[in-house]
């Protein structure tokens, strides 16, 4: 049996905060100093907010689904704590921002304290909030709500996400206050439109990719949401973490719709050509993220890509134009004449319309035909097709699906493992892979049926829903599979070493490297790490935890 627990050593911390903290550059950056009078006033009201919280927390322990709603409390409480104790005010209005939320979350908690939520009933722009798995941190986002909504509302409903640009002062504080005033760049009429957070400024990478699905799950579990009229879209940082987020997740979104960012590593930092010496491992690691990489997957997944036709940021879908090219695909793009980094009125009419008319389609479930491409099982999911084994990770896997007259062609390259899902169990009577029929029992799910295959080592295929298929070799599996980086985007527990080094300096060391670890991972990714000392881990601990060890 596999444990989910994963045990790594202080490198894993130091290599994941690299990429986002190749400086000592402060981020965020120290903010303005703000007078004593009201910082004296602002903290008087965290603190009887943090109170109004706490006396909740036991109140509602008896009713579930209002204690269920407190993070919508306290989404405001970290919105103005947090700029009070690491210095994050940096604009002089952000002062009267402040009272203004923290009056907010005093209404919303009578409001729960009554029995009452009537913001998860309104229309419009709302903010809410959610408990993150990572490291239980609470983290906001914004949510347009159709003026048509009604509680009592049961058809299914589009959403559009909306990934923002990249802004250093983008603490909880300036995010939630701009999203209770602005609709966006885009508000389609009867649809819901989410705007995550992403964990401030990540491009929606790391951490910040898995804000984007628990926030688009709370919002499901709240709203009536159609799954198959999802839309991805963004700009600049955004438009970077719409290009990834699509392509590595092409199962999920029923149009894509980025806007100028980056798309792959190489060309975009040109970190080939600046004498920078690079390792092997590294450059195999771009495969991670480069969304160039992953091309193949709209094949699957209608894309329009926009720019500015002067707008530097034009060079991502030039990449990624090119890639599509490779793939015998055409990248449609729309152009915002003689303009920079912004969009034009008549381009995002344009947009409107290629994402309007893809979700109108809607996505199929199971297409009679499917590609997919990847280089890692972190990324394993098409539209009817899910990859369980590699044969080598960090080279790139295939699989193609041809469905026609009740038979299935499938033809993969180094994938050892996977799962075919389609609509009609008929049309699995008749099995094929790379050319050679293959015996399979499709088993049904809802409605659809499931054939599970397993390569041998003669390349020949087996069912693999059979439990004497299975090696118990340990492998790398989806959810389990690495890097290092992927240890944290999961729950993941730090643990303290107490125990007497051979060298004292190590402790030293040791202790200065866990405090930057914390330190950097709440600036940057918002969330107070969990560590433990090491005779307090549990077994408890490290079922439900990636351990890091220091």
């Amino acid at each position: 049996m596999i444990m989910k627990a994963m045990f790594i050593f202080l490198a894993a911390m130091h290599l994941c905060l690299a990429a986002v903290a190749a400086t000592n550059t402060r981020v965020p950056p120290a903010g303005l100093r703000i007078g004593d009078v009201d910082h004296e006033e602002l903290s008087a009201g965290v603190a009887q907010l943090g109170k109004e919280i706490q006396a909740l927390r036991v109140e509602l322990a008896s009713r579930p689904p209002l204690l269920e709603l407190l993070p919508d409390v306290q989404i405001f409480h970290k919105a103005v704590d947090w700029p009070l104790r690491y210095d994050e005010f940096y604009r002089s209005n952000e002062v009267a921002v402040a009272r203004n939320l923290l009056k907010q979350g005093m209404e919303r908690a009578q409001q729960l304290r009554s029995g009452k939520a009537p913001w998860i009933t309104a229309t419009g722009l709302v903010v809410r909030g959610y408990v993150s798995k990572i490291d239980g941190s609470v983290e906001p986002y914004g949510l347009v709500v159709p003026a048509n909504f009604e509680p009592t509302m049961h058809t299914p409903c589009r959403l559009d996400v909306w990934l923002h640009g990249r802004d250093n002062n983008l603490t909880e504080l300036k995010f939630i206050a701009d999203r209770q005033r602005s609709f966006g760049e885009f508000s389609p009429a009867r649809a819901f439109v989410l705007h995550p957070y992403g964990r401030y400024c990540n491009a929606f990478k790391f951490a910040g990719e898995i804000d984007v699905f628990e926030a688009l799950e709370h919002v499901k579990k709240s709203y009536p949401i159609d799954s198959s009229r999802l839309a991805m879209r963004g700009f600049s940082m955004g438009g970077a973490g719409a290009w990834h987020l699509a392509a590595h997740h092409p199962d999920v979104w029923a149009a894509a719709a980025p806007g100028a960012g980056f798309s792959e590593t190489e060309d975009y930092t040109g970190a080939l050509t600046k004498g920078t010496k690079l390792s092997t491992w590294e450059q195999k690691l771009w495969q991670l993220y480069d969304a160039t990489d992953y091309a193949a997957n709209f094949f699957n997944l209608p894309v329009v890509a926009y720019n500015g036709t002067d707008d530097k940021q034009r060079q991502a879908a030039d990449m990624m134009e090119k890639a599509m090219r490779a793939e015998g695909l055409t990248l449609t793009r729309v152009w915002g004449t003689n303009v920079g980094h912004k969009y034009t009125p008549e381009s995002k009419r344009e947009i409107s319309k290629f994402v309007d008319d893809a979700i109108e389609r809607g996505k199929e479930a199971s297409p009679n035909e499917v590609r997919f491409t990847t280089r890692t099982l972190r990324f394993n999911r098409a539209p009817g097709v899910e990859v369980l084994g590699l044969q080598q990770h960090w080279l790139r896997a295939d699989v193609i699906v041809t469905e026609t007259d009740q038979r299935l062609e499938i033809a993969t390259t180094n994938v050892t493992e996977f799962k075919i899902a389609r609509a009609v169990k008929a049309a699995l009577r008749d099995v094929r892979v790379n050319g050679e029929p293959v015996r399979a029992t499709a088993r049904t799910e809802a409605d659809r049926a499931i054939v599970h295959l397993l390569r041998q080592r003669d390349d020949s295929w087996i069912d693999g829903s059979v439990p004497a298929a299975r090696s118990t070799t340990l492998r790398k599996v989806p959810q389990l599979q690495g890097p290092i980086d992927d240890a944290f985007m999961d729950s993941f527990l730090i643990v303290r070493p107490t125990g007497k080094p051979q060298n004292e300096k190590v402790r030293a060391w040791i202790s200065t490297r866990l405090a930057k670890a914390t330190n950097e991972w709440r600036a940057q990714f918002r969330g107070d790490a969990r560590v433990k000392d090491d005779v307090d881990v549990s077994d408890a601990d490290i079922a439900a935890h990636n351990l890091i060890l220091f």
